[in-house]
């Protein structure tokens, strides 16, 4: 196992996302991301529930009857190319005045007056908790409406929906267990614009993690703004190893198992070390399948 930190590939901003189309979806949608590996990780999410409603992802900006964009407020240069990108759009919607263009994401919290109201760039804002309602804001949009939902929310994981894996290579993949964080550093947004911290129900994870397998991925990495937070149900202090649940327990052992290689952003090493993790989960895997 290796537990290292990941960087931010910079040839990855920006670039939109394409999934395998599906038989009888008519509906074209362009969706680009900046930003950290978990608005990557969001726009599979938000792919996934848009598939649903007849849509097939485009690399062709002017084809697109939907353009949504996935943003950052951590990251200047983000923000800066999210601004740079609307304008473009802005210029495209001109020649196809049915193409609708939203916000998603840490940009779509921050800045939501700004972008609907006083800019008028964009048709629709989502936050980033707020992807499921997507069919419905659509449905606002549609009739002629700017529609907005941007409400934090304290318990939406997104556990329930299979993200689409968009331009993988196959053998490495990101599953997402935790969102939000309740550290509130000075100089950062993050409480205030993915709202405060929850875990995802471990069996979700479990799920996701086998389907990867299943699939020959070699190379997973768990997501999240802290997740060695990870908390399902008790276990004690965030950090306090030794009170860990068996849940969290049960997920470092499936993945040091299953797959060659496991890269954690998290302090998993740490776990390994003092010896917190105990080999009887193995158990509870079993009975999870």
């Amino acid at each position: 196992m290796q537990a290292t930190e990941k960087i931010i590939d910079d040839k990855i901003q920006g670039k939109a996302l394409v999934t395998e189309n599906k038989a009888g979806n008519t509906k074209k949608l362009f969706i680009e991301s900046y930003g950290c590996q978990m608005n990557m990780n969001d726009s599979e999410i938000v792919a996934s529930i848009l598939d649903k409603e007849g849509y097939n992802t485009t690399q062709i900006l002017e084809e697109a009857d939907l353009v949504l964009v996935n943003t950052c407020s951590i990251r200047e240069k983000a923000e800066t190319s999210v601004r740079k990108r609307l304008q473009k759009y802005n210029a495209v919607k001109k020649v196809n005045p049915k193409m609708k263009v939203g916000v998603l994401g840490c940009m779509a919290e921050r800045l939501k007056e700004k972008f609907l109201e006083e800019e008028k760039i964009v048709d629709l804002v989502v936050g980033p908790d707020a992807y499921k309602d997507l069919p419905n804001l659509l449905s606002e949009v549609s009739e002629g409406r700017n529609a907005v939902n941007v409400i934090l929310s304290k318990d939406e994981t997104y556990g329930d929906i299979s993200p689409v894996r968009l331009n993988t290579n196959g053998v490495t993949a990101f599953v997402s267990i935790t969102r939000g964080c309740d550290n509130m550093c000075t100089f950062c947004v993050v409480p205030f614009t993915r709202g405060r911290e929850r875990s995802r129900d471990p069996k979700s994870i479990l799920e996701e993690i086998g389907s990867m397998v299943a699939q020959n991925f070699k190379e997973i990495t768990l997501l999240g703004q802290n997740v060695d937070s990870f908390l399902w149900f008790g276990g004690g202090l965030k950090k306090d190893f030794k009170k860990a649940t068996e849940m969290a327990g049960v997920i470092v052992l499936f993945i040091l198992g299953g797959l060659g290689r496991c890269n954690c952003i998290t302090r998993l090493n740490k776990m390994l070390r003092e010896k917190t993790i105990n080999k009887t989960y193995w158990a509870l895997v079993k009975n999870a399948y």
